[in-house]
């Protein structure tokens, strides 16, 4: 008899080790005894019993117990096969303690008190969050609802919170489209392209709010601040930081170039004939008028079914330039800030600021703007920090909001972000989801 009940106990501890190494579960007061499938709503259940046990009271760390009955929990555990989800019926121990005759159940870090999800799960779920897919996917994947997707992800607010001692030196400023189709405000780090915050609103009121709870000694820290040409950026960044210097973007001053002289091309074109050379010269090679002069084809001419000629690129342009001196003035003041842009040549830019040709109606609104923005033009022509890094940021964002279908919650997207940026640490996401 006691050699039967022996190779029963060695039995037990072989099944036990074997189904701890198998889950990965280290925690010495859960006992494995059996494990078996089952149908539960016409769904097959891999099944885990185990019990918890109570060795110390936690009140008074007395092992005088008194075992009073289990409490039967069913938890969810991480899975490789969605289609065969596995349940740990995990029997906790109620005990009572006989030095200082209080109650207790025996709690483990595999799963919170009065939860029924693993910690395991919890962790899983946080590391899909960190990769390009939807809420829905993640929890079909590990069996659980989208709800509890979302408090996971809401788990991680926590630790999302701004030093309001210390900003970047380099600050980079910009707005996305997010909930509701409204404008979010964006600040990055212009060296380690870090997000440093993200406002529900892009208003002038609701960023100065934010900035002022930075210390004066953190925001005299700042020396540069890029942005685009937006009214208020300027006016926002010289009241907060005094001691930084404005950089307008040099691509959104290529943007706005190109722009100005792709509708005066367009009103010009208007004014002639549609089965006119000179319309057919405007309207089909539109492309060659916005790519840089150096870069057309000057010497393999090309049959072009719309003039039923040969021509060659540049000889397209220089012809449809000829239908209108202001055009073509137009197109070689663009021409020529482009590649003083290109060039970092600040000289050039000043003399075409100054410069009195007679241009479009919409370049000319452009080169006023640059005026108004005189200093952050320069600087920008000069320093080697611009908005590109924050473009990236905004199209890894749009792709987050593709792939959900849209966010209603502005918490939820700002969080999701924080995430697919790499934020958490491996270390650090085991802290999360354990007991208080």
């Amino acid at each position: 008899t006691n050699s039967i009940k022996c190779m029963e106990i060695q039995t037990m501890s072989s099944l036990n080790d074997y189904i701890k190494f198998t889950l990965d579960i280290e925690d010495k007061n859960i006992i494995f005894s059996d494990y078996s499938n089952e149908n539960i709503n016409g769904k097959i259940y891999k099944i885990y019993l185990a019990e918890l046990i109570q060795p110390t009271c936690p009140y008074c760390r007395s092992t005088n117990l008194k075992h009073n009955g289990h409490y039967v929990s069913n938890v969810r555990f991480i899975t490789a096969d969605a289609s065969k989800p596995v349940t740990i019926r995990l029997r906790k121990q109620r005990v009572l303690c006989n030095d200082c005759l209080k109650r207790s159940m025996a709690q483990s870090n595999l799963v919170n008190k009065g939860c029924y999800i693993s910690n395991t799960s919890k962790r899983k779920i946080l590391s899909a969050l960190t990769e390009d897919r939807s809420m829905t996917s993640i929890a079909r994947e590990h069996n659980v609802s989208v709800n509890t997707v979302q408090r996971v992800l809401e788990a991680c607010s926590s630790k999302f919170y701004d030093d309001f001692d210390h900003l970047p030196e380099h600050l980079a400023f910009d707005e996305f489209k997010g909930v509701g189709k409204k404008l979010h405000f964006i600040c990055l780090d212009g060296d380690t392209h870090k997000v440093v915050q993200i406002l529900r609103t892009r208003f002038k009121p609701d960023i100065l709010r934010y900035f002022y709870k930075f210390t004066p000694k953190a925001r005299a820290m700042v020396k540069t601040v890029t942005m685009d040409l937006n009214c208020y950026y300027p006016l926002v960044a010289r009241e907060l930081f005094p001691n930084a210097q404005i950089v307008i973007d040099r691509f959104h001053m290529v943007q706005m170039l190109t722009r100005s002289f792709n509708i005066f091309r367009v009103q010009i074109m208007k004014q002639f004939n549609k089965r006119s050379r000179e319309y057919k010269l405007l309207k089909s090679p539109w492309k060659l008028y916005l790519m840089k002069y150096d870069k057309l084809n000057k010497t393999t001419p090309y049959y072009d079914w719309h003039f039923k000629d040969c021509l060659t690129q540049e000889h397209v342009v220089l012809d449809g330039l000829d239908c209108d001196q202001t055009l073509e003035n137009t197109y070689w003041v663009m021409q020529d800030f482009m590649t003083a842009i290109q060039d970092n040549d600040e000289k050039k830019v000043i003399h075409l600021l100054h410069s009195k040709q007679n241009v479009g109606k919409q370049m000319h609104q452009t080169l006023l703007t640059f005026k108004r923005n005189y200093s952050g033009v320069l600087n920008g022509i000069t320093s080697t920090y611009s908005n590109g890094c924050l473009e990236g940021v905004n199209r890894k964002i749009k792709q987050i909001e593709r792939t959900a279908y849209g966010y209603r919650n502005f918490k939820h997207l700002l969080i999701r972000i924080r995430l697919e940026e790499n934020i958490i640490k491996e270390k650090e996401s085991n802290s999360y989801f354990l007991a208080a």
